[in-house]
């Protein structure tokens, strides 16, 4: 008897922490059904999408590193937030037709739904990184009413990130620009939203940690750290003992994987404060 099952894939996937989220989510939920991890080489990508493609039991799969953009000349059809991002992180099958989607984008934004519902005369967010998560991130801001200022180790690849917004409302500059005293009064909080966020691989287990001078981060801006290993990252620690608000990787990582969960299962994911607690349990441990 086949078993329905989704997978996330990529080239190294040992790491993956997807397993164990969406594993539980079936498991609450009396679903029957596998997530499982399957490593694929670029080489190996077209091939793979083919050989799932006639598989009446793949409901889908998460795509991470280094095959975002790779796979989207391999599809059917791209999602038009996806497209506009240039990255899918997941691809669904509907009757024989591969589609890809962007689920980064509206999971970064999950944690922070309180704060966007309310009003503000302001909001500007500090993203500091260019890769996939930072183009995700521009976009699901943008849309939010967000000024972007973008920082990268290469300011020509910040400068790609905002190219399709209102050259008003967004600015470039390298990422070093953060690591420098900046002697500015920020004055009171006000009413506006501010960000900060790391979407750079730095402060990960085994990198040097973001060299960001808080000098930078203006009073009562919320602290969003992209990095979930370790959980509570050199950046965050200073933000809290700076008395930041902070929200941390899972948080990021779980958003996506609710939106990604309902696309390959046809259902809600769990969402109480019970399940969010063993998940983390679960995902830390």
């Amino acid at each position: 008897m086949t078993r329905a099952y989704a997978e996330v894939i990529g080239d190294p996937i040992a790491h993956s922490k997807s397993p164990v989220m969406h594993g539980l989510w079936l498991e609450q939920l009396g679903i029957d059904a596998d997530y499982r991890r399957t490593h694929v080489r670029p080489e190996d990508l077209a091939s793979f999408l083919e050989s799932r493609r006639g598989d009446a039991d793949w409901r889908g799969c998460n795509v991470t590193i280094p095959h975002k953009q790779a796979v989207m000349p391999l599809l059917d059809r791209i999602d038009p937030l996806a497209q506009a991002i240039g990255a899918v992180n997941t691809i669904v099958p509907r009757d024989g037709v591969l589609i890809g989607h962007n689920t980064d984008a509206p999971g970064f934004l999950e944690p922070l739904r309180p704060r966007l519902a309310e009003r503000h005369l302001l909001r500007t967010a500090r993203i500091l990184g260019t890769g996939g998560a930072a183009r995700a991130i521009a976009h699901a801001l943008w849309d939010e009413g967000f000024t972007l200022i973008v920082a990268g180790r290469d300011s020509a690849k910040a400068q790609e990130i905002v190219a399709p917004f209102d050259p008003g409302f967004v600015h470039v500059c390298t990422l070093d620009t953060f690591a420098r005293p900046l002697d500015f009064d920020w004055g009171e909080a006000g009413d506006r939203l501010d960000l900060v966020v790391n979407a750079t691989s730095l402060g990960m287990t085994g990198q040097p940690p973001l060299d960001i001078d808080f000098s930078n981060v203006p009073p009562g801006a919320i602290v969003y750290d992209a990095v979930y290993a370790p959980l509570v990252t050199p950046l965050l620690a200073e933000a809290r003992e700076r008395g930041h608000p902070i929200l941390d990787g899972l948080s990021m990582l779980i958003g996506q994987g609710r939106i990604a969960f309902e696309h390959f299962f046809g259902v809600a994911a769990p969402s109480d404060a019970d399940s969010d607690a063993e998940l983390r349990a679960r995902m830390t441990a």
